[in-house]
């Protein structure tokens, strides 16, 4: 008999993540933020590139693993629900190492009347009211994704174009990875993140890194003084990234155009449409209320404040396992 049945996180540190979600549900509770329960299985999925699902059969019809409780959730928003908040498991085809395992929790909310900024605000106090229960206090700082690469690599990401991406990357000896298609802006952009801003971030405190390329969008809506920016933020603990938030997009056709791009972008890139979620639309249709939105990793957060060095170290089971 082996020790393989045993959980990889130890007691303590499944202890300390029984604390952070009871604290979690603590803090919406006195803001009056609803709690809610949202499928696991659709039949439409996410179209992002940047993700896939996993798929199963129920009655000789496709279903997919939601990657995020988002859809839903937004449904519930126009139907009148007001703040929500879920703390869902969720499913995503990726790689599986430190910092990723295929099945994990997620917390996500929405909040009514929210800019972005808004959001990050309370993001902040949702942190500091969970690491404060270790007696940790952390630091925040923003930076827009502008002023990110103009800090560290001195090119504007929105003026760019490809060939002074590529100049750029050769200038600061960035290594090109295999397979990259080198006419994409967006996967240029993506690199050079990964590979030269996002390292530069600092592990002592939480940065919010704001306002995206409106190319990379996804669900948020455009800046009107600036068309080229999108109101979208992530959050990361040093180069790690543990949320990205939206201050959402409201309107059902810029909605629907930027599902069949992002289809389109999948098939060029080799990668399979999926199905649209009509039901979100016929939602945005009926009226999505003015709200800011995101989605942030526990078990991630988790890892930075029990400063574990692999995902399996926080959660019970890995996939798997």
């Amino acid at each position: 008999m082996t020790d393989s049945w045993k959980p990889g996180a130890s007691l303590e540190t499944l202890k300390i993540r029984a604390r952070v979600l009871q604290s979690i549900r603590a803090f919406f509770v006195v803001r009056d933020v609803m709690e809610v329960e949202t499928p696991i299985l659709s039949k439409s999925a996410i179209t992002d590139p940047q993700l896939e699902s996993f798929m199963t059969q129920f009655n000789q019809t496709d279903y997919y693993l939601h990657t995020s409780p988002e859809f839903y959730m937004k449904r519930l928003l126009a139907a009148g629900s007001g703040d929500v908040f879920q703390i869902a498991r969720v499913f995503r085809v990726d790689e599986q190492g430190r910092n990723h395992n295929p099945e994990f929790s997620m917390l996500e909310w929405y909040r009514l009347g929210f800019d972005h900024h808004a959001l990050m605000d309370e993001m902040e106090n949702l942190i500091e009211n969970i690491f404060s229960a270790l007696q940790i206090t952390p630091g925040f700082q923003r930076i827009s994704y502008q002023q990110a690469f103009q800090n560290t690599l001195g090119i504007d990401p929105l003026a760019s174009d490809v060939s002074e991406l590529r100049q750029c990357a050769k200038e600061n000896n960035i290594e090109i990875p295999q397979g990259m298609d080198l006419d994409d802006k967006d996967m240029w952009l993506d690199w050079l993140m990964v590979a030269s801003i996002a390292p530069g971030f600092s592990k002592k405190s939480f940065t919010f890194l704001y306002d995206y390329p409106a190319s990379q969008a996804a669900l948020a809506r455009l800046d009107k003084s600036d068309s080229r920016i999108a109101h979208r933020f992530e959050l990361f603990s040093g180069e790690l990234e543990l949320a990205n938030g939206f201050y959402e997009l409201t309107d059902a056709n810029e909605q629907a155009e930027r599902f069949l791009n992002e289809n389109k972008l999948r098939e060029q890139r080799g990668q399979k449409a999926m199905p649209i979620d009509l039901q979100l639309l016929d939602a945005l249709k009926a009226g999505l209320p003015e709200c800011s939105g995101v989605a942030i990793g526990v078990d991630r957060l988790l890892m930075v404040l029990t400063q574990a060095g692999h995902i399996r170290d926080v959660i019970p089971f890995a996939t798997g396992k």
